[in-house]
């Protein structure tokens, strides 16, 4: 996968993919996919959904190779988790 340079600022970035996932994506997806990855372009809308963020990133740049990926984890904050989680 190679990368594609960013043209938006990280702020504005962040704001594109959630809007879509919120409004467009999300009621088609999560249903059933709790802890999949759906890989988002923010510009056409269009997004897959994978196990993993590069195998959903890969598929969508199948489609569109100019992708701007923007990844969610359905039924969570964040992608990824740092650290070793909560403590008791």
């Amino acid at each position: 996968m190679t990368m594609q340079p960013l043209r938006y600022s990280k702020e504005e970035f962040a704001r594109r993919g959630n809007e879509l996932y919120t409004t467009q994506i999300r009621p088609q997806v999560e249903v059933g996919n709790h802890g999949k990855i759906v890989a988002i372009d923010i510009e056409t809308g269009a997004f897959e959904l994978a196990d993993d963020t590069m195998t959903a990133s890969d598929w969508l740049l199948e489609r569109h190779p100019d992708a701007q990926i923007w990844c969610v984890r359905i039924g969570h904050k964040g992608v990824h988790r740092f650290g070793v989680g909560r403590l008791l």
